[in-house]
């Protein structure tokens, strides 16, 4: 018997053997029920102990299906993000593509402007040999026109001398005007100009006084006799008598005799001055 000590059953020794019997019977009760609520609390708290696992379980099956839910969530939510990395690598791949595209263009523009720079040198030093030629050409062309002028000057003072001479017989044999004084060239201020008229003299016709205004011309031409009109005019307005306009040329095109006879311009043929 557990219950009984060493020192115990020394004194159980002692006592008479009828009483020791019951005193062990009424140990044995005790150790018995001893046991007994032992085990009745040891129970009890396992139970509790058992509660409260299946408390704690429920909790953690509770919690296991929110981590499995909270996991399908994330999952979704991987797969997602997969689609848009894949996504976002695709679109990665086109954008190197046209970055690749756009750096050879960008390479060839560069070799082109390069093409083009050696061009504009060259085209920069066929033009400054250009004007070079162009100067020179207008050095010639001053030379050439300073000898034409001369050319021009020396006929037409030429015709103009002749006609001094010839044209007052041909007033008056053709337009009945006798010239009252000598025929010759003369200048006259004009605005800011001085304006150099071939014919300038005086005459009449039927006792009517007329100031003669002419122009010689090898080849007359539509604006020279439009401007001749104009200064003749104001020429004619300052003396203040009637004007009488003639041109002498060398050659007269049917649409500058037209012109002449619109404008109310008498001409002369040169040959007739012989």
């Amino acid at each position: 018997m557990s219950v009984i000590t060493v020192n115990l059953f020394k004194k159980l020794e002692t006592v008479e053997p009828s009483l020791r019997e019951v005193l062990l019977a009424i140990l044995e009760e005790i150790e018995k029920q001893q046991k007994e609520r032992v085990t009745k609390d040891e129970f009890r708290e396992l139970k509790d102990i058992v509660a409260e696992l299946a408390q704690a379980q429920k909790k953690t099956e509770q919690r296991v299906n929110e981590l499995v839910e909270a996991q399908k969530k994330t999952e979704q939510r991987l797969d997602s993000l997969t689609q848009k990395v894949n996504e976002l690598a695709e679109a990665q791949k086109k954008t190197e593509q046209r970055l690749d595209s756009l750096t050879q263009k960008v390479n060839e523009l560069a070799e082109a402007q390069k093409k083009t720079e050696q061009q504009v040198n060259e085209l920069a030093k066929a033009q400054k040999k250009t004007e070079q030629e162009i100067y020179n050409l207008v050095k010639r062309m001053d030379v050439f026109e300073e000898r034409l002028e001369g050319i021009s000057n020396s006929v037409g003072y030429s015709l103009e001398n002749t006609t001094y001479k010839a044209l007052p017989k041909i007033l008056l044999q053709r337009y009945e005007i006798e010239v009252t004084d000598r025929l010759l060239r003369k200048y006259f201020p004009v605005g800011k100009k001085n304006i150099q008229l071939n014919i300038y003299g005086h005459g009449k016709r039927d006792c009517e006084d007329l100031v003669i205004i002419g122009e010689c011309k090898v080849r007359p031409s539509k604006r020279e006799i439009t401007r001749f009109k104009k200064y003749a005019e104001k020429v004619a307005e300052l003396e203040g008598k009637k004007p009488f306009y003639i041109f002498v040329a060398h050659d007269f095109p049917p649409e500058i005799e037209e012109f002449l006879q619109s404008n109310d311009i008498s001409y002369i043929w040169s040959y007739e001055l012989e």
